[in-house]
């Protein structure tokens, strides 16, 4: 007989959101030490789908840097003029600007609220353009297509296959620390992601605007009657654990619904006004989430929010400035959301997106590339720097493997066991979050205190 196990009797059974309620007990992997958190801490990751052209958002400026950028961007390069300036504390002898519609992050970054990793993506281990040319490095699987590359960056599983996110990883070392919480570490207002996927922990699902409400059980009688002939289903016996389990699942998803919308219905107005853009309401929603931490006993979360329409192959200069200046808006809002909760210092918001793109331009766009430029906000990021080395933005230069699709020069291991160890992941346990990051020397960026 064919062995059938938890996740994958929960996807089958439809119940994946259902199941997010609470987290489970009876992990297998190694877990941090059992214990409690007296503080709060929380990772929103915001998704940019479709692949951002990154080396349009944070720009060199210098003469000697622009030049080669101009060339390189030929019809694509934005003028230098529009660019707005940031000074970063370190220096590395060029300068930047932002892309022009991207001015709350100017704001945020001058702040030292702001900081850019330079040059980041899946790696299995550093990697130069001869190692490359010559097929003498391991590679992600894959490279340059959207799927493949969304699923590396949620999973870092390089070459080995599996079926975990390095958030559902973080979730199954820390859930031990958290058995008290009301809701499930992992939040995702996107859909269900392999980011969050988990062996023992299950993320809980939302809509952007708060829980899924069961349909056809309102507050209208029949509605009221329909909700009541359903707990009697529920409070059933029955033979089977298949049955048992999917009752149990149905249970738990109703709790659950029930718990958060009444914590959120009791939640103070935030006085922070977000945009009312797609992301700007998911962040919206995280930040009333994170308002009622107390009424739901959290301590540690992750959430998961997205937008997409960055598959720029046409129309760039005409479809890029209104999603930067959303994601500039909607991250900045969000911050100062944080700022009137008082937990600027506890939430950490980075962007990851499937792949930088090509310097080179089609015609009047860009194809799928490779390494690109994210960013981190919070108080707690060492922040109006710049960390890892800006490539230098040259067709056939050290970094560019074929059309301006840059080597990655720091890995997404990297990255994610940074913003891991940040929320509680124990040194030691850092390889199970991200899997090839023995293979790299510098195993903390350092962008966070």
């Amino acid at each position: 007989m064919t062995r059938v196990n938890r996740r994958d009797f929960l996807k089958a059974s439809g119940a994946g959101m259902a199941a997010a309620a609470l987290p489970v007990t009876g992990l297998t992997q190694m877990i941090a030490p059992a214990g409690s958190y007296s503080d709060y801490r929380a990772l929103v990751c915001v998704f940019l789908f479709g692949g951002n052209d990154s080396f349009n958002m944070l720009v060199p400026s210098s003469d000697a840097e622009y030049n080669v950028y101009s060339q390189s961007r030929q019809n694509l390069a934005l003028d230098r003029d529009a660019l707005l300036p940031i000074s970063p504390l370190t220096r590395d002898g060029a300068q930047y600007g932002l892309h022009p519609n991207m001015g709350a992050i100017q704001t945020l970054f001058d702040s030292a609220r702001v900081a850019f990793i330079a040059n980041v993506g899946p790696l299995i281990e550093p990697t130069t353009k001869e190692q490359y040319v010559n097929g003498t490095v391991a590679l992600p699987p894959r490279l340059f297509s959207h799927n493949d590359q969304q699923d590396q960056w949620q999973s870092l599983r390089g070459l080995a296959p599996g079926k975990t996110g390095w958030a559902g990883r973080v979730g199954d070392l820390l859930r031990r620390n958290v058995s008290d919480q009301r809701l499930a570490i992992n939040v995702s207002l996107a859909g269900n992601q392999l980011f969050q996927a988990a062996d023992e922990t299950v993320a809980y699902t939302m809509g952007r605007n708060g829980p899924l409400p069961f349909q056809g059980m309102g507050d209208a009688e029949r509605a009221q009657l329909r909700r009541a002939s359903f707990q009697r289903i529920l409070g059933a016996e029955y033979d089977t654990v298949y049955e048992r389990a999917f009752r149990d699942i149905q249970q738990r998803a109703v709790e659950t619904v029930d718990r958060v919308t009444a914590a959120l219905e009791n939640a103070q107005p935030l006085s922070t006004a977000m945009p009312a853009s797609g992301l700007g309401q998911q962040l919206g929603t995280v930040a009333r989430l994170i308002s009622v931490r107390e009424q739901l006993q959290m301590h540690r979360q992750i959430f998961f929010v997205s937008t997409g329409g960055f598959d720029s192959h046409d129309d760039q200069l005409e479809r890029q400035p209104p999603l930067l200046r959303d994601v500039s808006d909607s991250i900045s809002a969000f911050y100062q959301a944080t700022v009137e909760l008082g937990v600027a210092s506890s939430v950490t918001t980075f962007t990851q997106s499937d792949f930088g793109r090509t310097l080179t331009s089609n015609g009047d766009g860009t194809d799928h590339g490779w390494g690109g430029v994210q960013l981190v906000v919070g108080d707690a990021v060492r922040g109006r720097e710049l960390y890892g080395r800006y490539p230098r933005l040259e067709i056939g230069g050290p970094d560019d493997v074929r059309r301006g699709r840059l080597i990655p020069s720091i890995s997404a291991d990297q990255y994610a066991a940074t913003l891991a160890r940040w929320i509680g992941v124990p040194d030691e346990d850092l390889g199970h979050v991200a899997p090839h990051l023995h293979n790299f020397t510098q195993r903390d960026l350092g962008f966070l205190i």
